[in-house]
């Protein structure tokens, strides 16, 4: 199923102001949490709280209202079954560390993907008061500023985003390796602990690139949209588009993205 234009600017105005309802419900618990509005989930790294659950919930009731005919699958209770419906990527809380210890890279995520592709992506730091959005053919921006991938060609030029799973021990991959093999090449490497942002980034031309491994599709379906609308490119690490389920992407600048991709492992 496709979308037409007008359905796309009515999904992007609803996104908007779920993802600032939703910013507004999670900016209220911020370091106010008590210790039983915080659990683990698989990984007892991987937190959720209770800021989380009410994002969750004020983004599905809105979407829903707005769109009963469309799926939603969400990063915490929400999965709607599969279906060829219009289907929206929900993270309620990237970022839920960060939150908890109070730093400021956290994000409500949301991305609606129709035809196989990403049609609207927000991105919505509400503690950085910055909210990334776009739609399929319409460009990225940042509020009103229209954004641009960096034109960066070299990876001595590069400041390189990246993350690590919650579950290291064990797993075929903890990115280490490629952590360590890009750290002498490039200018510099950070680590947000928020994918959502760290795509937005790249779609700002902050961060030249990025990667990461072992990742859901709520983590990228916005961010991924975000990148490709700013000249970005987007791929998984074979350079193929299984990005969205295949747990692990690549994002650069179209210059950069190449060069960034062969020197991956998983």
């Amino acid at each position: 199923m496709t979308l037409s234009a007008a359905e796309r600017e009515r999904a992007r105005t609803v996104a908007l102001e779920a993802a600032h309802a939703a910013g507004a419900l999670v900016m209220g618990y911020l370091g106010r949490l008590a210790p039983a509005q915080i659990g683990t989930k698989s990984a007892a790294r991987d937190l959720v709280t209770e800021a989380d659950l009410a994002s969750e919930r004020c983004l599905v009731e809105r979407l829903r209202r707005a769109f009963p005919g469309h799926a939603i699958e969400a990063e915490e209770t929400v999965r709607d079954a599969a279906s060829s419906q219009p289907r929206w990527f929900l993270d309620p809380l990237d970022g839920t560390i960060n939150f908890v210890h109070r730093l400021p890279p956290f994000a409500i995520s949301l991305g609606l993907v129709a035809g196989g592709e990403v049609q609207v992506a927000v991105v919505h730091a509400p503690r950085l008061e910055e909210t990334f959005h776009a739609v399929r053919g319409g460009g990225a921006f940042l509020g009103e500023e229209r954004l641009s991938a960096s034109r960066t060609e070299s990876l001595g030029d590069a400041v390189l985003g990246t993350g690590f799973p919650y579950r290291r021990q064990g797993a075929r991959s903890s990115n280490v390796e490629n952590f360590a093999a890009l750290i002498p090449l490039v200018r510099d490497l950070r680590r947000m602990g928020a994918a959502s942002l760290d795509l937005a980034y790249v779609a700002a031309g902050r961060l030249d690139g990025y990667w990461e491994l072992d990742l859901a599709p709520h983590d990228v379906a916005a961010g991924a949209l975000l990148v490709r609308e700013a000249g970005g490119k987007v791929s998984d690490l074979d350079g193929g588009e299984d990005w969205l389920r295949g747990r692990h992407i690549v994002a650069a600048g179209a210059g950069l993205h190449e060069l960034l991709r062969t020197r991956l492992v998983r």
